[in-house]
């Protein structure tokens, strides 16, 4: 069964793993509602359905037809994620008295750890670095159809509502579980909702944050998500160099796009003392990858202008 991180957390008794968690959840949406599965092994080889089998009206004594489903067979593996905080003896003796310093130096490991995830669950690509598992963009640029990439013009244009309804019908079988952003087209979107004489629609999340809904399917702001894209026929292409932004909109589960992670989930190790200099290390690891298991549940709008 796939557990989001928060959920996995309350059920280990392991108080840093708990407070590491909570650390990185708290402020990133991606990680608030994407689901994972524990897997033995370094991947997960899964049949994603290419096509529907074929369905026919028949008179009596006719001949049936039989056909099949088809599949493509995909492997998603496993990455190492992860780093080490030292923390100086000396300080943490002679400075805890007014902040804990292990545990400040160890949440702050765990906010880069945030970062880095939500960077490369955008942008990973295993052909650029085999060290990355592919992110969202590799995936829908690469393993969906072509009508999962919507573009707002042939160069690029500002974002308008009728598009970005048209980026929701895009996923099918139910509404997207959140819609990924950039902060400057959530300001766009905000400007777009006012200027018709409305409101967009608001919620809190369980950490008590104020979430932004769109039709229904709560906003999450990405900040690795840019605005320097070079539109292409495809996805962007160039990272900078231009003035184009994308919105995803991706359903999360076990039959759409759901993380892959080693038993325990995120590991928070004491290493302790080191032998070449009067510290104490923790380190803040994590064995990872997304798998996407149909392509009808992601989507991509292209070519967002300011």
């Amino acid at each position: 069964m796939a557990l989001t991180l928060a959920e996995a957390s309350k059920l280990s008794n392991d108080l840093l793993m708990q407070g590491v968690v909570e650390t990185i959840v708290k402020d990133s949406p991606v990680l608030q509602k994407l689901p994972f599965i524990e897997i033995v092994g370094n991947g997960l080889t899964y049949n994603r359905e290419s096509t529907l089998p074929s369905i026919d009206f028949y008179d009596v004594g006719d001949t049936w037809a039989e056909s099949t489903p088809t599949f493509t067979q995909v492997t998603a593996n496993l990455k190492i994620m992860g780093g080490d905080a030292d923390v100086d003896n000396f300080l943490k003796a002679t400075r805890s008295n007014i902040q804990d310093l292990e545990t400040a130096v160890v949440e702050l490991k765990a906010k880069a750890l945030q970062q880095k995830f939500e960077e490369i669950f955008i942008y990973g690509d295993s052909a650029i670095s085999a060290k990355q598992f592919d992110g969202l963009r590799k995936l829908i640029d690469t393993e969906t159809a072509s009508d999962q990439v919507i573009a707002t013009g042939s160069s690029g244009a500002t974002l308008t509502l009728d598009k970005l309804d048209e980026l929701i019908d895009a996923v099918k079988g139910g509404k997207p579980d959140i819609l990924l952003m950039s902060r400057r087209s959530r300001r766009k979107l905000n400007a777009l909702v006012r200027a018709a004489g409305g409101m967009i629609e608001t919620d809190q999340d369980k950490w008590g944050n104020f979430i932004q809904l769109w039709d229904g399917v709560p906003i999450g702001v990405n900040d690795w998500i840019l605005d320097t894209h070079v539109l292409s026929d495809s996805l962007e292409t160039a990272t900078t160099g231009g003035d184009c932004s994308t919105i995803y909109a991706v359903q999360l589960g076990e039959g759409a796009l759901c993380g892959l992670t080693s038993p325990g989930y995120l590991q928070a190790e004491p290493i302790g003392s080191l032998e070449s200099k009067d510290a104490s290390r923790t380190r803040v690891k994590w064995y990872v990858s997304l798998a996407l298991f149909s392509t009808i549940k992601a989507a991509a709008l292209i070519g967002v202008e300011d």
